[in-house]
């Protein structure tokens, strides 16, 4: 068994020897280049181009490498990310017009196609807005939309889309609760022979239901939502975090108990590094460093439980631990997350080892899924474990992707602003 306590002590013994490197070293601006390029000359000017619909309003994401269109159709996940992107884009860096504007048209794209009683939107639909499909199995959509929403309400000023988003959270929670909720989700995992689960608590809905309930309440309180947010962290950290081997399982019992059939060995690395990095940015907004220490461990654990030590780069699937069988494919959101919050516990902390592994993680990153050495913009979504690179793609990341620029670009300015000391507002 692994002890908690144990991982938080080392982790917290870790020297802190960020602050003094950072002002000695252009590494940090040097990175903040690197980044505002990426987000700025390569990731922005290829969506206005080629995937951002300027006529109908939403986006576009079927494309090929070089910005052929792939398929018209719309998505109603891509929707909400989207949303999010370029309300976010527009609070954060410079409020140009243009960026609202994108955000603006695809919430009146997508708000028409909203569900009657409480339901959840369509998957797909046409460029022109008709439904492609049955109304989704699972609620990401909605939750993608309530983020997207929830942040155009901030950018934009109208307070009526914050209690639109509210309201669409608050249903998704109410479908979620179902016990007989989304009985095929264990085919995400463990493919289409895997045993019916309904009713199973997901990590992926909490890391996409925390994430919301901390950024509604990073622009002020609200009960509701707070005691969603403490739901989120007690499920994760005391509920899906199995103490027999220190790792998060991705899917549990209704009532939060442990499964005792092959789901108990499941553990999807992807969701549990991504949604750390979530409990990280919640213990800022609360300034909680016991809880920012916690996480920071069990971030630290999971991220070298991942790693390839052959090929470089992180697993997302470890579908049964005690066999140690990982599905051994590579896909750029999980290693943009692990920056995410390695960055963030540099700024938060100092800890040389977090400035290490975001270093090793970067070079792989910058060394594998950029695809200018191949002659096209934009970076790699997924390969092989190998990250080979396979001429035709039909799709552009334009969520994950931009979102890791944008929080690491906010990150490094303000570690630069403070000549690389940590933050100090943790208590």
């Amino acid at each position: 068994m692994v002890s908690r306590r144990a991982l938080i002590a080392a982790t917290a013994a870790a020297p802190v020897a960020l602050a003094s490197q950072s002002r000695r070293d252009p590494y940090l601006t040097g990175l903040r280049d690197q980044y505002r390029a990426d987000l700025f000359d390569d990731f922005l000017p290829f969506m206005d181009r080629f995937a951002i619909d300027h006529e109908r309003g939403g986006f576009m994401c079927a494309v090929d490498r070089d910005g052929t269109q792939v398929s018209s159709d719309k998505d109603s996940w891509y929707e909400g990310r989207g949303i999010w992107v370029y309300s976010f884009l527009y609070r954060n860096f410079g409020r140009k017009p243009e960026y609202l504007e994108v955000a603006r048209k695809s919430v009146e794209f997508v708000l028409p196609l909203r569900p009657s009683g409480g339901g959840t939107w369509p998957r797909r639909f046409s460029r022109e807005g008709r439904p492609l499909s049955g109304s989704d199995s699972q609620i990401y959509g909605n939750l993608f939309i309530a983020e997207g929403l929830a942040e155009y309400a901030h950018a934009s000023g109208q307070r009526r889309y914050q209690d639109l988003a509210l309201e669409i959270l608050f249903e998704a929670v109410s479908l979620y609760d179902r016990p007989d909720y989304a009985p095929e989700i264990g085919q995400t995992y463990l493919g289409p022979d895997a045993q019916p689960f309904p009713g199973a608590r997901i990590l992926g809905v909490w890391m996409v239901l925390l994430r919301a309930a901390t950024q509604i309440l990073e622009k002020g309180p609200d009960p509701r939502v707070e005691q969603l947010a403490d739901r989120c962290v007690d499920a994760i950290l005391r509920k899906h975090l199995n103490p027999n081997f220190g790792l998060i399982n991705e899917l549990i019992n209704h009532d939060l108990s442990r499964p005792a059939n092959e789901y108990a060995q499941l553990v999807y690395t992807g969701h549990a590094i991504e949604t750390l990095w979530m409990v990280l940015f919640e213990a800022i907004r609360r300034r909680d460093r016991k809880l920012f220490d916690e996480t920071a461990a069990h971030f630290r654990r999971h991220v070298e439980v991942a790693w390839d030590d052959v090929y470089g780069g992180f697993f997302r699937n470890l579908q049964h631990v005690d066999n140690n069988v990982w599905s051994v494919d590579k896909v750029l959101w999980l290693q943009e997350e692990v920056l995410i919050g390695m960055l963030a516990v540099m700024e938060h902390t100092g800890a040389a080892w977090a400035r290490e592994w975001f270093e090793r993680a970067n070079r792989h990153v910058r060394e594998k899924y950029p695809l200018r050495q191949y002659g096209f913009p934009l970076w790699m979504v997924s390969g092989d474990r190998k990250v080979t690179f396979v001429r035709p793609a039909s799709r552009v990341e334009h969520y994950h992707h931009p979102r890791h620029l944008m929080l690491n670009l906010l990150a490094l300015d303000r570690m630069i602003a403070r000549g690389g000391r940590p933050a100090g507002i943790l208590r």
